[in-house]
């Protein structure tokens, strides 16, 4: 452990400017607040304040940092209040540690969504002050260190599971590969650790069978860039034992098939050297196609910049190169404490390198619930990335596997909600497509069009997907507030009494609703029931039909009264509905335009419309208030829907064939087909197939009965 004095000269040898008088006094008051307070291991608690100070010492972190990391668990873990830090300390130091006491309760929770909230918790606190993440990530990478001495191991196993799916990432995410790399070892450590020990054991082995190796490919390096007047310095470093591991898993080879264990380090002075060194590296050995990466030219979101090539060097061995400059490598080491974001102007800062804070922010005012946004971050987190252009030449990096709707919502959320095509490169191709490195893509948009829900199976990062169900949630409240609307005037009217608002307006929290439209959206997809509703606004004709004995509607005049429509009661609409948003068919009886039908409401799912012979209708006989009304007079006859037939064929050579040719030439599409029964001489199909109508279905039907093939053929009804 760091003593005071240590620690104080530590950073005073490389901030002239910071105050040694509050270091001092944060030390004294940290190590007075923990007291006799001990850890797991059985040291004294300050030790561990102390030593995530002395690691935002090592990065050259600014000196309120390095006061925020002595203080850090002061507010949370003992007596301390914020007026005394405030009185201490100041304001600003005060929101640091506040900040940071949040983001400790930050634990993997048994129940997800409690993990999901802490997780917003975490952005929201990082997105005011950066630093607070630099702390509570030095905060865990010492916890993390010190994991061992925790006695349950499933308390550790959880721990390490968090580090490895939230705070690697994040330390990423602003650059900082050296902290990245010991926290994922030091989980996987826990996590698989036979798995690590089998790297260390091959990684041992190179070491003393490759020990020439790597000094002969070291030394032939520097000896060629020297002779070329290139100054520089080259060393080799060894990549990690789980970066090794996540890169056999990925390619599914074995160590031995690995070429880029040991990557070879070049730094020079400037970029014009950079580039200078890369024409010698290649003039002089051969390059691995596919295998050259320029990060100087595009640098990745985190800012990490280098040229990155493989080629076939000393001893024909394929050697990994990395050339980059002493700045560049700085930042690819401690990344975002490199820049000293906090000692210059703010019109200087790189605002780029916060994109994907920004990104998160648009991510957590679109997702619907904590979970969504924990799932929706980590699609934005742990994917690779690609680069693409605008028609301008603006950089866009997004994950690999991204599509043009990616693209379009990178750019912006009004430009992803109208899309309608994309060129890439050029060339109009289907919003599907992936993208690849250095495409130029051009978005197509239309005010008049909207997102459609099959993009979600497609997306592929959280900020698309994100806002994508929110339009989805947005159209379908919008479509349930309008049917539970209709639903309730016609309980009203049933009710003998005229549709107004305000005495729902009186009863909402009796409904636990807070608007009116809450409560038509409710009754809508079927979590409240209308019935109920007006049972409460009208008791006295409630209590009326109770001591007159309510009517049970029978079935069959139910039936005959939805079949019938009224002069007054006009169908309720059902065009422009997002399909399979607020509308569904039902799957036992397949309707059919031309098919009587009627619409039942059904809880979670709006409205599902049956046929009105369908016997699962059965069912909600002694709720008439959930039957609607409904007729396909305002479809088109341009939307194919399902129907089903069952049917019995000859087993005989060609008996599938005529069936298939038979409908093909009716100009039905079939879309599944099933064998339910078998026997020696015949086969029992049920065939699903795209029609316009019940009238072109009836056409099958009649050809596929003059086919010699087909013994019995009749639509399903169930």
């Amino acid at each position: 452990m760091l003593r005071q004095v240590e620690l104080v000269e530590k950073v005073c040898d490389y901030d002239a400017d910071a105050d040694e008088d509050v270091l001092n006094r944060a030390y004294v008051f940290t190590m007075r607040a923990h007291g006799t307070q001990k850890r797991a291991s059985g040291d004294p608690y300050f030790s561990h304040p102390v030593e995530v100070a002395g690691i935002l010492a090592d990065m050259r972190l600014d000196g309120a940092t390095i006061v925020t990391a002595l203080l850090h668990d002061t507010l949370e873990d003992t007596a301390a209040t914020p007026a005394e830090i405030e009185q201490l300390f100041g304001r600003d130091i005060l929101q640091l540690v506040d900040g940071v006491t949040k983001l400790s309760r930050i634990e993997m929770q048994s129940d997800r969504s409690r993990q999901a909230e802490n997780f917003r918790k975490l952005l929201l606190a990082m997105s005011a002050d950066i630093r607070v993440l630099l702390v509570k990530l030095a905060d865990r990478l010492h916890n993390m260190r010190t994991l061992k001495y925790i006695p349950s191991e499933e308390k550790r196993r959880r721990i390490a599971r968090e580090t490895m799916e939230i705070y690697a990432p994040l330390a990423d995410r602003i650059g900082m590969q050296e902290m990245k790399a010991e926290l994922e070892d030091l989980a996987f450590s826990e996590m698989n650790p036979e798995g690590r020990e089998s790297v260390l054991a091959r990684l041992n082995y190179l070491r003393a069978e490759g020990s020439d190796t790597v000094r002969h490919v070291t030394e032939e390096l520097q000896r060629v860039l020297d002779e070329a007047g290139i100054a520089c310095k080259v060393a080799g470093r060894e990549k990690s034992p789980f970066s090794i591991w996540r890169k056999m898993q990925q390619k599914n080879v074995a160590f031995e098939q690995l070429s880029d264990v040991i990557a070879f380090r070049v730094v020079v002075d400037n970029v014009p050297d950079c580039y200078g060194a890369l024409g010698v590296v290649h003039s002089t050995w051969r390059m691995v196609p596919g295998r050259f990466k320029d990060f100087i030219s595009t640098p990745k979101p985190n800012q990490y910049q280098s040229i990155h090539t493989t080629v076939i060097g000393p001893n024909s061995q394929r050697v990994e190169i990395q050339i980059r400059t002493r700045a560049m490598h700085e930042v690819a080491e401690i990344g975002v404490a490199a820049h000293w974001y906090y000692k210059t102007p703010s019109d200087k800062a790189d605002k780029n390198s916060y994109r994907w804070l920004r990104e998160l922010l648009d991510i957590l005012e679109n997702a619907s619930d904590p979970e969504e946004f924990l799932e929706n971050t980590k699609l934005n987190m742990f994917q690779d990335q690609v680069f693409c252009f605008t028609p301008k030449g603006d950089l866009i990096a997004l994950p690999r596997g991204a599509t043009p709707i990616d693209f379009a919502y990178a750019v912006h959320s009004d430009v992803g909600n109208h899309t309608v095509g994309a060129k890439i490169n050029g060339r109009i191709l289907p919003l599907r497509t992936e993208l690849q490195n250095g495409d130029q893509i051009e978005i197509i948009t239309s005010p008049k069009a909207q997102p459609s829900p099959n993009w979600e199976n497609i997306l592929v990062t959280g900020k698309a997907r994100a806002n994508v169900r929110r339009f989805i949630r947005n159209q379908q409240r919008s479509e349930y507030a309008s049917l539970g609307k209709a639903i309730l005037q016609k309980a009203f009217r049933e009710a003998g009494r005229r549709y107004t608002e305000k005495p729902l307006a009186a009863n909402l929290e009796r409904f636990q609703c807070a608007t009116v439209e809450d409560l038509h959206v409710a009754i809508g997809n079927g979590t409240v029931n209308a019935g109920t509703v007006t049972g409460v606004l009208f008791p006295a004709a409630r209590k009326r039909k109770e001591h007159e004995g309510a009517e049970v509607i029978p079935l069959e005049r139910a039936r005959s009264q939805q079949a019938r429509p009224r002069e007054r009661e006009q169908p309720v609409p059902l065009q422009g509905l997002i399909p399979g948003m607020a509308v569904h068919y039902a799957g036992c009886c397949h309707p059919l335009p031309g098919d009587r039908i009627v619409g039942i409401v059904t809880t979670g799912k709006g409205v599902t419309v049956h046929t009105l012979d369908c016997e699962t209708l059965e069912q909600f006989s002694q709720t008439p208030e959930r039957w609607l009304h409904v007729s396909w007079a305002d479809a088109g006859n341009d939307v194919d829907h399902v129907g089903r037939l069952a049917t019995v064929v000859r087993n005989d050579v060609g008996s599938l064939s005529a069936l298939t040719t038979v409908i093909a030439r009716q100009g039905g599409n079939i879309t599944n087909l099933k064998i339910v029964n078998r026997t020696q001489d015949l086969f029992e199909l049920l065939v699903d197939i795209e029609v316009r109508d019940v009238t072109h279905l009836g056409d099958i039907i009649a050809s596929l009965r003059t086919d010699p093939a087909i013994s019995a053929v009749e639509r399903s009804r169930g």
